[in-house]
């Protein structure tokens, strides 16, 4: 549900903290997240502490909640940053291309991962989808992906973004890039995009009338 972060995935010498002698501390929030998602893999989300997280980093635990809130943020990378990604892919589809076909795009882009993240994305996502204290927070991280998506739909549609119809279609691009990721994750040889892009297509029976 959240697009890989740009910082290329550490490798197993990244648990070692990054304050030591000839390395400088990471001030990336992508980098950052990887390094944490490595951590959370290796060693359990709920054993690793938010000190572990930042001496890896080699930043004090203060510095680090500068970048995150909190330990569960952490995990999600530069959430807003997706947020406006989204918005973004939504607002240069032409106003003519239908609602079912421009959201069906949204989705496939933003959802892209390139085939050198995708190892560490998959770590990222069987931790979101995985662990229950994350998918607790992960309601509070849907819940604004939805927001972006509803509004988009009530502006074209002429009507609220808190309206039943723009939430409706909201919750149904989320259970849509869900599907694919659970379907992705449980099994390792398929293809997240083709999930996207099948689920997707459910789009068009039920939002297609409407554009």
């Amino acid at each position: 549900m959240t697009p890989s972060d740009a910082a290329p995935s550490p490798s197993s010498s990244s648990l070692t903290p990054a304050n030591q002698p000839g390395r400088r501390p990471v001030t990336s929030r992508a980098q950052i997240s990887a390094i944490a998602i490595d951590l959370f893999t290796a060693r359990g989300f709920e054993e690793t502490s938010v000190d572990d997280v930042a001496e890896a980093v080699g930043i004090g635990r203060r510095t680090l909640f500068r970048y995150y809130p909190s330990k569960n943020a952490i995990a999600w990378g530069d959430f807003d940053a997706h947020l406006t990604e989204m918005r973004t892919l939504l607002a240069e589809i032409p106003p003519t291309e239908p609602i079912a076909d421009a959201l069906r795009r949204a989705l496939i882009s933003f959802n892209h991962v390139p085939p050198s993240e995708l190892p560490g994305h998959r770590r990222r996502m069987s931790l979101l989808l995985g662990v229950p204290a994350l998918q607790a927070h992960s309601m509070l991280m849907y819940a604004e992906w939805r927001q972006v998506i509803a509004e988009f739909c009530a502006h074209r549609l002429g009507l609220r973004d808190t309206d039943h119809v723009p939430q409706t279609i909201a919750w149904m691009c989320l259970g849509i890039a869900l599907a694919a990721y659970e379907q992705w994750l449980a099994e390792p040889g398929a293809d997240l995009e083709n999930l996207i892009v099948t689920g997707s297509r459910t789009l068009a029976g039920g939002v297609g009338a409407l554009s």
